[in-house]
């Protein structure tokens, strides 16, 4: 019979450089399926309770080999949380509203930032293994939080402004060519954004309606 722990010991070298997914497939399906921002961000929030959770049982009791585990968990928490402000940074730049997402974010974030803290407060004696992991995602919840918190008219403000910023300088190091075909490229863009804000007509090209008398 095959045994996984087996294949660690034969395979050792391996998984030292490989990517690790954060998702399970079934997740990744979920995500494709939840379209809508508020959806999305609701999706992502429960997949980071449910992170914190496995990690706060396995904690309970100590075991062997707990402290790997420990560490995925905590690894994987804290890139779902990174994909929270990914999703509303985002849906904000789109001027969509998602003040329902959001505050389920706030409220979760304000309940997981404790929990991490107290496993690290506490020192489990495997914490060596997994204190860095643990400290990057207390500081990633506490960052995330405070974007969550914010005015979100305000975080979406600074957002398009922190864009055209980053825009320019992007242009600024382009070649002449190269800042031509931006700029129309762009301005196609907004032209074809203006023409999906036309109202409706159901007029032949060419043909206007006449004025009564």
């Amino acid at each position: 019979m095959f045994r996984p722990w087996l294949a660690l010991l034969i395979f050792p070298a391996l998984p030292a450089f490989a990517q690790r997914d954060f998702l399970t497939p079934d997740e990744v399906e979920q995500v494709r399926l939840a379209q809508e921002p508020n959806e999305r961000l609701a999706l992502y929030t429960t997949l980071a309770r449910q992170r914190l959770d496995q990690a706060q049982h396995l904690l309970a009791e100590e075991r062997p080999g707990r402290a790997g585990l420990v560490h995925d968990l905590l690894d994987d928490y804290g890139q779902i949380v990174d994909a929270i402000d990914t999703v509303a940074d985002d849906a904000l730049q789109r001027h969509v509203n998602i003040a329902v997402g959001m505050k389920a974010v706030t409220d979760a974030e304000k309940a997981m930032l404790p929990v991490l803290e107290k496993i690290r407060d506490s020192q489990p004696k495997d914490i060596a293994r997994y204190e860095f992991v643990l400290s990057q995602a207390i500081d990633t919840t506490r960052d995330s939080l405070d974007n969550s918190s914010a005015d979100l008219g305000k975080r979406a403000t600074e957002l398009r402004a922190r864009e055209a910023r980053e825009k320019k300088e992007r242009e600024a190091d382009m070649q002449p060519k190269d800042r031509a075909a931006q700029k129309a490229a762009d301005q196609k863009a907004a032209d074809a954004d203006t023409n999906k804000k036309k109202p409706p007509t159901l007029l032949r090209p060419g043909e206007t309606v006449s004025k009564q008398p």
